[in-house]
């Protein structure tokens, strides 16, 4: 909240990209509109977070033995099976319905809790099922950075100092998720406030988008959640440093940490590093052109040093335990996935019309809402998919025709679409160089990366982009208009969200039955 203060005071300001600043009685009340938003996010990720019942089918049980595993400061140096801490709740708060249907089981029905039945009746199962976790199980994930990780493992510590245990303690690492979409919030509106100051709609759609985001990832446990703090901060630090004259040191070791973190994140966090890297390189070429690189020196080398070193240490870390230095390579090699020859990448299905909007689509819709499955089938609506496929580009579109007339804020617009572009470059590259065998996902039979949580790094500025679009669609109207429409998506996001997710409410496996 500090932070946020002295940003708002002006320590960080892109006058290029502001017209006017909002009066101060307008700007108070914004901020009680964002503080408002703020409650209903932490409150829409604490209802439906508490709904889904452990382990979803995102991998959340190995991202969940990776925090136990940090909160011990083991940091794994292998591909190994869960922890001695880690098993006893996979096995016993785990339910079978993200993948198997009722009729599947025994009896035709699910089984109750274990943790509502007498150990000496259940003792016994849960052991042998601790058992072929140990034999059959590995952590595939456990090359990940460790920045999500060692947050949420003194997250889960500081839970067990507060007494709680059990499922209320593993609940509880969940509902990390509340202060960073709070966090995310108000960093949102930070951005749409620097990049559109005399635009109050797009100020406050941004963070509302954000409030009421569909998006499973924030219901889980797993590292995607922190890309978009991460690489949000780093974004507007983007601006900041396009926008200075001569950087000061004090930016440059800001924006340098911010990257690093993007980076500790997690690995599909690349792109958008790319994309930074190339933007770093205009603006040097810039101040060479200005003749302003030289007293530029001191602070480029800053900048340098605060990215790169963190960088580089967890490299030569996943060099020296997992072979490479992104630590992929065991993981592919655990997932049975093969090298295609380069030959073969053109005969991918991504190349024809179908196979392009399959890719794209899918990766949009699950953007907006996640990929979780439940009794094997995708939770979803197809009219609710193709509604935020058609909002996404036609939003995108309007977005693109008004960048090209060069308003104000073009920089900021330029650098979002980059992003954009680059995540689904990185994620097409993906799909076409690799055979990914008998892989349930990717699969030969869908041979897609469409997982929409790996590129909520640029949720930010996507969100920027499409509400800039949407007011330049709407922009024969009135602000009383566009408040109008803003106020019926919502309307509409959370209305979807809780049809669809309707039948997990009464879980017997949930928060609310502990």
């Amino acid at each position: 909240m500090g932070i946020a203060l002295r940003i708002a005071r002006g320590e960080l300001t892109l006058p290029p990209l502001m017209d006017t600043s909002p009066n101060h009685s307008a700007g108070t009340r914004e901020r009680k509109i964002v503080f408002f938003l703020g409650l209903i996010a932490a409150a829409h990720v604490f209802i439906f977070s508490a709904t889904f019942p452990f382990f979803n089918i995102v991998d959340e049980q190995v991202h969940f033995d990776l925090v136990v595993r940090y909160s011990q400061a083991d940091i794994p140096r292998s591909l190994a099976p869960p922890s001695a801490e880690a098993l006893p709740f996979i096995v016993i708060f785990h339910t079978p319905e993200y993948i198997w249907p009722p009729s599947s089981q025994p009896g035709g029905r699910i089984a109750p809790p274990p943790w509502t039945l007498p150990m000496s009746v259940i003792a016994d199962n849960l052991l042998a099922k601790e058992a072929i976790w140990k034999e059959k199980v590995k952590n595939h994930e456990a090359s990940q950075p460790p920045l999500y990780y060692s947050l949420a493992g003194a997250w889960w510590r500081a839970g067990k100092i507060l007494g709680l245990d059990g499922g209320r303690l593993l609940y509880w690492l969940r509902f990390l998720n509340i202060p960073i979409i709070v966090a995310l919030v108000w960093l949102g509106w930070f951005a749409a406030r620097k990049v559109f100051s005399e635009n109050n709609f797009i100020r406050i759609a941004v963070p509302a988008l954000i409030a009421f985001l569909p998006q499973t990832a924030f219901y889980s446990i797993q590292n995607d959640v922190l890309s978009p703090l991460t690489f949000g901060a780093a974004f507007v630090l983007l601006l900041k440093f396009w926008d200075a004259e001569i950087p000061n040191a004090r930016l440059a070791a800001a924006m340098g940490l911010a990257l690093a973190a993007t980076f500790l994140t997690k690995i599909s966090n690349l792109p958008l590093l790319a994309t930074a890297f190339v933007f770093v390189a205009l603006k040097i070429f810039q101040l060479a052109r200005n003749g302003k690189l030289r007293p530029s020196v001191s602070s480029l080398t800053i900048l340098l040093a605060c990215a790169a070193l963190p960088m580089a240490a967890w490299m030569a870390w996943c060099k020296t335990n997992f072979g490479d230095f992104t630590g992929s390579v065991l993981k592919i090699q655990f997932l049975g996935w093969t090298n295609k020859p380069f030959a073969e990448w053109f005969h991918h299905p991504i190349f024809t019309p179908h196979g392009c909007w399959t890719f794209v689509s899918q990766n949009l819709a699950t953007f907006w809402q996640g990929e979780f499955l439940w009794q094997r089938k995708p939770l979803a609506i197809p009219a609710v998919d193709l509604f935020y496929i058609v909002l996404t580009l036609g939003a995108l579109a309007f977005a693109l025709v008004g960048t090209l007339r060069r308003p104000p804020q073009r920089t900021a617009l330029w650098l979002s679409g980059g992003c954009l572009a680059a995540m689904f470059t990185f994620f097409a590259l993906l799909s076409v160089k690799y055979d990914f065998q008998d892989c349930f996902y990717p699969s030969r039979e869908h041979p897609f990366f469409t997982s929409g949580r790996l590129m909520l790094g640029a949720l930010i500025p996507f969100l920027l982009l499409l509400v800039f679009g949407l007011d330049r669609a709407l922009k024969r109207f009135s602000n009383t208009m566009k408040f109008t429409v803003l106020a019926a998506l919502l309307l509409f996001m959370l209305a979807s969200e809780i049809t669809i997710d309707w039948q997990i409410f009464p879980n017997e496996y949930n928060w609310f039955h502990l």
